[in-house]
This record gives C-alpha cells, sequence and structure tokens, in this order.
C-alpha cells in the first residue's frame, strides 16, 4: 500500500460555495462521496442531470437517456438530436474566443468570438463547395493554430467526421492514420516552428496529397506569412473560406453521430481508428469542464498540447463554456523556461494545463516562477500525460503557487475525457489524484477481476459512460473494439494503466500495463517503431520497452543486426535518424543496446512487458508463453 500523500491545499469554503460543482448538488448531495455513488449506480439520472444543467442545445424529445446498458453496446439520448459546432459557438459578441501565442511572441493572434462564427461559417461553406456530407472525413495536417480550431468546427457544423496529425509526425506516420480512413479533404499548415527553427511543410503535405488517393481537396494556411506558397492541386486558406458568408447554420445528428477520429498508439501495428460520438465528446467534456475544473465563461483556459493528442480536443470544447482558450505551438520551454509564464500574467490564464515533463524541465531550469512572475490570474493547474510525480506537487506549491488547485488528471484517448481527476471540494494530497470523474464506475481490480482497495490493480469501469467509442473505424462486427477493451474482464471497460484506489476515492497511477510506451507524457506504440527500423541498413529487427526515469519515461531500444555487424554510433546515428524522419522525435529512443534474438509468445509475438519487467528488476513469472524464454536472460546486465 502507498503511504499517503500530505495535503498541500485545502479549497477554501468561499470557493467551494460558490462553484458549479455546489450548485449542481443544490441540497440533495451533501458531499462529492454521496454525489458520485449516485452518479454511477443511476447513470441515466445523473447524465441527464448534467444534459439539463449545461444546456445542450438540441432538438427533438429525448425518448430514453440510457438503453441496452451493457457494455459494449450502451445507447445514449435516444430520440435527441444536436450539433457539436452549435453547443460550442452559442457564445457571440467582441469578447475574446481564442488566443494563439507562439515561440514569437510577435505572432500573438485573437479571435472573438464573432469573429470565430463567421470564420466557421465560410469555411463550412467551402467544405459544401467541395462536396463535402455528413459521414465524410475531414483531416488535418497542422500546428496548434487558429485555423485548426475554424476547420475542426466546420467541419462539425456539417456532420463530417474530423482527424487531426501535427506536424512532428513524418509522412508515414500521417499516412498510417489518415489513410485508413479515406479523407476528401485535407488541410494543412505551410510551416511550422521549433525552438527558433523554421520547418517547411510543402513537401510531406504532397506526399501525403499524393498517397492518400480519396484526397480531393487540398487547403493550405500560412504560419506566418500572408498567403502560403502552392503546390499543384492545392487552395489558399482565405480562398477557400472567400469574403462573404452565409448565415451559421448547424444540421443536427442523433447524440451518437460521429464527430471525431482519435488513434490508438500503434503497439500491435497501424494505430486503430477510434471513432467519437458527438453528443458523448460534447456532454463528458461538459460534465468535467463545468464541474470537476470549475471552468467559467470569465476564464482564460490554457493546455499545452499537439493537435494529435486528444487534450487539443479537450481545450477546443472550452468554448461551450464561454471561456477564452489560448492555444500555443512551438516548444513550451523556448525561448526560455519562463515562457508560458510569462503567458499567464500577460493573458491573464486562469485554468494552465501542463505535463510532468514540463514541470521537471522548468525545476531542472533553476527557475522559480513565483520569483518573477505575479501568476495572480492563476486559480487551477492541471497535470497530465504520465503520474505526477509527490516531489513535484510539492515544487508546485513551492515555486509557482500555494493557493492554486494543483488536479492531476488521468483517463485516456479512448473515452476523450478522464477516469480520475480533481474538484474544487477536495484537497490536493501530494502525489495523488483526488477523485473518481462523476459518471465514471471507476474499479481497481486483481487478475481474477476482484475489486481491490488499498492495493496497485487493473483500471477498470464497471458502467457505460456517453465518451465510450463509437466504434472503431473499418471494424464492422466490433471484434476489435471488444478485443481492446472488454474481453479481460467481461462487462466492464479494461483500460490497461495499473491503478491503487483509496477508500475516499483518491487514487495513484502507477503507469501503463501494457506495452504502450510513455515518454514525455506522449502514448507510443511500438510498432511505429518497428516500422521505421525496417529501413536501416544491418538491422534485423528491434523490441522497444520504457525505462521510469524520475517523473518521466525514456524509451529503451534493442536491436538484433545483420550478423557479424556490431552496433557502433554511426549505426545508432542511422536508427534515430529514420525514426525521427519516418515517425516523430518523440519516438527516437533514449537508449539502445545490441541483442542477439528478441524474445518471442508461441504465436511469434514479442514481448515488450516481460523485458520491461526484468529492466525493472522483476520476475517474468509465466515462462512457459515463450519460445525462447533463454532470450530473455541477456537483457538482465541492462536492469537498474
Amino acid at each position: 500500500m502507498t503511504t499517503r500523500g500530505k495535503v498541500l491545499w485545502t479549497p477554501p469554503a468561499e470557493r467551494q460555495a460558490g462553484s458549479a460543482i455546489r450548485a449542481f448538488m443544490g441540497q440533495t448531495f451533501s458531499d462529492y462521496a454521496m454525489l458520485q455513488k449516485w452518479s454511477v449506480s443511476k447513470p441515466a439520472e445523473f447524465w441527464n442531470a448534467v444534459w439539463n444543467f449545461c444546456e445542450v442545445i438540441h432538438s427533438g424529445e429525448v425518448r430514453s437517456v440510457l438503453s441496452n446498458s451493457r457494455m459494449p453496446g450502451a445507447l445514449w439520448f435516444e430520440g435527441a438530436e444536436l450539433n457539436f459546432a452549435e453547443n460550442l459557438l452559442r457564445h457571440n459578441g467582441a469578447r475574446t474566443a481564442i488566443v494563439f501565442e507562439s515561440e514569437n511572441e510577435s505572432l500573438r493572434r485573437t479571435l472573438s468570438f464573432d469573429d470565430l462564427r463567421d470564420q466557421v461559417a465560410r469555411c463550412a461553406e467551402g467544405l459544401r463547395r467541395a462536396g463535402v456530407q455528413p459521414g465524410d472525413r475531414v483531416c488535418a495536417f497542422t500546428p496548434n493554430v487558429p485555423e485548426a480550431v475554424v476547420a475542426y468546427l466546420a467541419t462539425a457544423s456539417i456532420g463530417a467526421i474530423w482527424s487531426s496529425c501535427s506536424p512532428d509526425f513524418g509522412p508515414q506516420g500521417v499516412i498510417d492514420r489518415f489513410g485508413q480512413i479515406g479523407p476528401r479533404v485535407l488541410f494543412a499548415a505551410d510551416e511550422t516552428r521549433y525552438s527558433g527553427n523554421r520547418h517547411e511543410l510543402d513537401g510531406r503535405i504532397e506526399e501525403i496529397q499524393s498517397r492518400i488517393p480519396t484526397i480531393d481537396t487540398v487547403v493550405v494556411y500560412p504560419f506566418a506569412r500572408e498567403r502560403p506558397t502552392l503546390r499543384p492541386g492545392q487552395v489558399a486558406w482565405a480562398d477557400f473560406l472567400g469574403e462573404k458568408s452565409e448565415p451559421l447554420r448547424f444540421e443536427r445528428f442523433p447524440f451518437a453521430h460521429p464527430l471525431a477520429i482519435l488513434y490508438t498508439s500503434g503497439t500491435t501495428g497501424v494505430p486503430k481508428c477510434i471513432v467519437h460520438s458527438a453528443g458523448g465528446t460534447l456532454l463528458k467534456h461538459l460534465e468535467e469542464h463545468r464541474l470537476q475544473v470549475d471552468l467559467r465563461p470569465e476564464d482564460k483556459f490554457f493546455y499545452f498540447s499537439t493537435c494529435g493528442w486528444m487534450m487539443w480536443n479537450w481545450l477546443v470544447s472550452g468554448l461551450a463554456t464561454g471561456c477564452t482558450i489560448v492555444l500555443y505551438d512551438g516548444n513550451p520551454l523556448h525561448p526560455d523556461a519562463s515562457r508560458l509564464f510569462r503567458m499567464v500574467d500577460q493573458d491573464g490564464i486562469s485554468i494552465f494545463g501542463t505535463s510532468p515533463r514540463f514541470l521537471s524541465a522548468v525545476e531542472n531550469a533553476g527557475l522559480v516562477p513565483r520569483d518573477i512572475f505575479s501568476l495572480g490570474s492563476l486559480r487551477t493547474m492541471l497535470s497530465t500525460g504520465s503520474p505526477l510525480h509527490p516531489r513535484q506537487f510539492e515544487w508546485v506549491y513551492r515555486a509557482i503557487k500555494d493557493d492554486v488547485m494543483l488536479s492531476s488528471i488521468s483517463g485516456g484517448t479512448d473515452l476523450i475525457g478522464c477516469f480520475v481527476l480533481g474538484s474544487p471540494l477536495h484537497p490536493v494530497r501530494s502525489g495523488e489524484i483526488s477523485c473518481k470523474a462523476l459518471g465514471m464506475d471507476v474499479e481497481s481490480l486483481d487478475e481474477e477481476g476482484r475489486p481491490l482497495v488499498n492495493e496497485k490493480g487493473e483500471l477498470a469501469c464497471a458502467t457505460p459512460f456517453p465518451s465510450m467509442p463509437i466504434k472503431f473505424w473499418n471494424d464492422p462486427d466490433g471484434a476489435k473494439y471488444k478485443a481492446a477493451y472488454f474481453e479481460r474482464f467481461p462487462g466492464k471497460w479494461h483500460h490497461g494503466d495499473l491503478i491503487e484506489l483509496f477508500e475516499d476515492g483518491a487514487s495513484v497511477i502507477h503507469g501503463r500495463s501494457d506495452a504502450t510506451l510513455n515518454p514525455g507524457g506522449v502514448r507510443i506504440g511500438t510498432a511505429e517503431i518497428y516500422r521505421a527500423l525496417q529501413g536501416v541498413p544491418g538491422v534485423v529487427e528491434g523490441i522497444a520497452v520504457g525505462r521510469r526515469a524520475g517523473a518521466d519515461e525514456r524509451i529503451v531500444l534493442f536491436v538484433v543486426l545483420d550478423k557479424g555487424l556490431q552496433l557502433d554510433s554511426e549505426c545508432e546515428r542511422a536508427i534515430r535518424s529514420r525514426i525521427r524522419a519516418e515517425v516523430s522525435p518523440r519516438h527516437v529512443p533514449a537508449e539502445i543496446h545490441q541483442i542477439a534474438e528478441v524474445p518471442r509468445t508461441m504465436s511469434g509475438k514479442s514481448v515488450e512487458l516481460a523485458v520491461a519487467r526484468i529492466l525493472r528488476g522483476e520476475e517474468v513469472k509465466n515462462l512457459s508463453t515463450l519460445a525462447n524464454p533463454e532470450a530473455l536472460e541477456q537483457f538482465r546486465k541492462f536492469a537498474r
């Protein structure tokens, strides 16, 4: 059992009393524990209450809030029709909707709610002129800029399906994703900038365009110039939008109409395509933003993310609350570790989202933000991507601000939301996530599926929730979907995280229980690394695992080389260069070692989990499933 962390912050009585969650509780519930218990024992009543409290814009009569409540197969809000973009664009006026910041402060831009609505209307008309219909796929290869938000909402407004990747992916990583779903339109930026360096994207856009035959329209917007440089078959953003907009109109669809496709990490092959619903995404984000984060219309909401991570979708949904969202593109530590904290003061950021990796980098740089900046607007800090170390909790309160709500949150791309997070009613304990999310029946299960308390177990969810994926793309009978979440513990969602739940609902996440890597809080699949290795001369195959490094995780790659070859610096450079170019910089291993053979199961699968256990100094208990168990011995010398 993990020793409970010390209390670092307790929400003042006035903050609790003025929170939206306290208003939601009314006189019915005396505390959060009672509310959470009701939310999972009566899920239909709870989610209907959230629907009404958040005033979801819809038409039609809700015949049933929840039917066929088994997992998978639950049906939500039958009879209702809504539009995701309509709910995010319910606000108008000259108030700022989006602030864009980058490494270069001179590139700062803002959009008012009226500006945003106008651009979404014009972009939607451009999509209609391009022949895009409800259900068609629209993709973006884009940095985190306002145009991406406009294109996302325009896509949703007409009922098409959105998907995005960030420019740190190489062409093959993008094609592995977009190539599966057959997009008709590709949005892209002409360049991106990172650590002060300018990266032209023209060649990568052209390769993606040429290798995905379904793309018939490519829209390019400039990152810093007035107009982009176009290649054949491409249209400029300004021309696509046109000068005048038709009145903004929204087409409403059933609750389960698809909104966006996100991707699994690609551990066992090309990434699986997760299809999320408009209604489920909207309702889950409204609950988390309004009740758990206490997001308000007057807030300035920032989360550091790329457009290839679900936290970007989560951030954009903040518009439904009427707040201002703050986008940042580039290296958050450039030109120095103070960049984002300077934004807090300049932009009045009140909700600041980050990761343990960023906080470690700031601490290692010797920066004490509270000594340099006012940070008077900062009310809440959020952290996700990997577990937040107890020492980092304490550093935040010592070096950043002592009266801030620090919420470590954890969920996943699979549910486009959180299982566990914080609330303005909970104290913050060092190293702990404060509570289970409302409506999420989170359990810690042993190998036989029995619930555990105060012990590390498999994270599971025992009752359905609205943001479960509709399906996986190209999975007509649902077999891949069922295998991903429901085979391990039938009737319950199995997530693949190790969680320790305490009696009061707080928890500690101990990382992934599967082979997914997680450097810097970004989930990475080993299969993508293996595919890149195939192009490196002399490399036969490899196996990649994660090794803890403080609060972060680093990728350790073991390679088998052609007979007679030895791993040298030139070969290491070739491996790293290939992985960086073909997939992304985040996939580049921190360590590379040579081995004689890859350990495999009887069916020929490599066994990353077994290798990872050995690197942690643990024993592999079940060797009978391995075809060559003796191959594990070669890894023991690399254990620490």
